[in-house]
């Protein structure tokens, strides 16, 4: 019992072949600020964590810095 395929026109009908070119070419205007703020927004959010990752760095004590050390007295022992 095989389905009836459902045949496609042809001819396929866009959202763009009813819009006049103006607008068109608002929307993609539109399109592009809105992905080059997105990019920006993602380099500005990853430049934040690089800067706040380095200062907990300066920020560490002797003790934390010394327990991050894979250095062990007992191999100079």
């Amino acid at each position: 019992m095989k389905k009836p395929k459902k045949q496609k026109d042809d001819k396929s009908v866009s959202v763009s072949d009813h819009l006049n070119s103006d607008l068109l070419e608002q929307l993609k205007a539109v399109k592009k600020g809105l992905t080059k703020e997105q990019e920006e927004r993602d380099a500005e959010l990853e430049k934040k964590k690089i800067e706040e990752r380095k200062q907990r760095e300066k920020n560490k004590s002797f003790e934390e810095l010394l327990n991050e050390s894979s250095l062990s007295w007992k191999e100079y022992k």
